[in-house]
């Protein structure tokens, strides 16, 4: 009841929030938590943009780390901030797989929050052991048939992108393959080079050096198009291997009720930063493809997402804690 009151209360304020006050504005600096730790690909990518996106707004954009309980507790104080766009959430995939790993979070992850914009995506690529001796996805997929529950594959956690990732792969290659996870990008990915783990998805700038150097086979990509730092290695799709799509993306949201036109000029702001040669450079170097979507737009990308990522985890089996 308490929340509704609140929305309702928001609502009436967001029809008096005229466009003269959008333009004006923010008057003072702009906070955003982040809710993972410092040094993640979350962290990293938010901060690069945000710093541009400060430029554009005119006001710093203060970005605080918040971290425990999987994301949730930097995520709950976003949720009861006030609703005047100078507090936003600075998260992205991580945001819809925690509904399907937590039974009672203190918070709707649908209901308290508005996505405001998508900041981009980066792939994560299918890499395998060199002494495999594996060329392609046909081949990894024929070795898992052959023997059934004989593979396994490394993730950086469970309930991850690259947990989930693997977990669409296999689902839609028809295989079975054991989940091992470890509590970090780089000993997932060294497992896998030392051959004691058959594959992993790992993210397009974590395995790119050991790609590079030969110690890691990449037989797909997991999006839609191909990586320019990769043009030689197919899409999943291209590989065979159809509706195994699973890209990690990064965004911002607002608390719901945050008046349309605050929502409207942090989008076209951060579209706007977006633009920036030297922004767009740096994203670059880090495996990220800047996303342009509204605010309708990316608000109905992250319902999906959450539906998606609960199928995943029920197929995974699962189970919130």
């Amino acid at each position: 009841m308490q929340r509704f009151a609140s929305l309702a209360l928001a609502s009436l304020l967001a029809t008096s929030f005229t466009g003269a006050h959008a333009q004006a504005w923010p008057t003072k600096p702009v906070h955003a938590i982040v809710p993972v730790g410092a040094g993640s690909s979350t962290d990293i990518v938010h901060r690069v943009v945000l710093e541009q996106l400060g430029n554009e707004l005119g006001q710093p954009v203060v970005v605080e780390n918040r971290t425990g309980a999987g994301g949730s507790i930097g995520t709950a104080v976003v949720a009861r901030a006030p609703r005047d766009g100078y507090t936003l959430l600075a998260n992205g995939a991580a945001h819809t797989i925690l509904p399907a790993m937590y039974r009672a979070l203190p918070y709707d992850t649908v209901q308290d929050f508005t996505p405001v914009v998508a900041l981009g995506s980066t792939a994560s690529v299918l890499v395998v052991p060199p002494a495999q001796g594996l060329a392609n996805v046909g081949e990894l997929v024929a070795r898992a048939k052959a023997r059934p529950r004989s593979l396994n594959f490394s993730s950086v956690g469970i309930g991850t992108a690259t947990h989930l990732s693997a977990e669409r792969f296999v689902a839609a290659a028809g295989i079975e393959a054991q989940h091992i996870p470890f509590k970090g990008g780089a000993e997932a990915m060294t497992e896998v080079m030392a051959g004691r783990v058959d594959f992993f998805f790992g993210p397009l700038a974590l395995v790119l050096p050991q790609l590079r150097e030969g110690k890691l086979v990449a037989l797909a990509i997991n999006t839609a198009r191909r990586s320019p730092l990769l043009p030689q290695v197919p899409t999943l799709q291209e590989a065979g291997v159809r509706d195994a799509e699973y890209p990690i993306w990064f965004g911002l949201f607002a608390p719901a009720g945050t008046p349309r036109p605050v929502l409207e000029r942090l989008n076209q702001a951060t579209q706007a930063a977006l633009q920036s040669p030297r922004l767009r450079a740096r994203l670059e170097e880090l495996g990220v493809e800047p996303m342009s979507m509204t605010v309708d737009e990316f608000g109905a990308y992250v319902k999906d997402q959450v539906v998606l990522n609960a199928k995943l985890a029920r197929a995974a089996g699962m189970k919130p804690e």
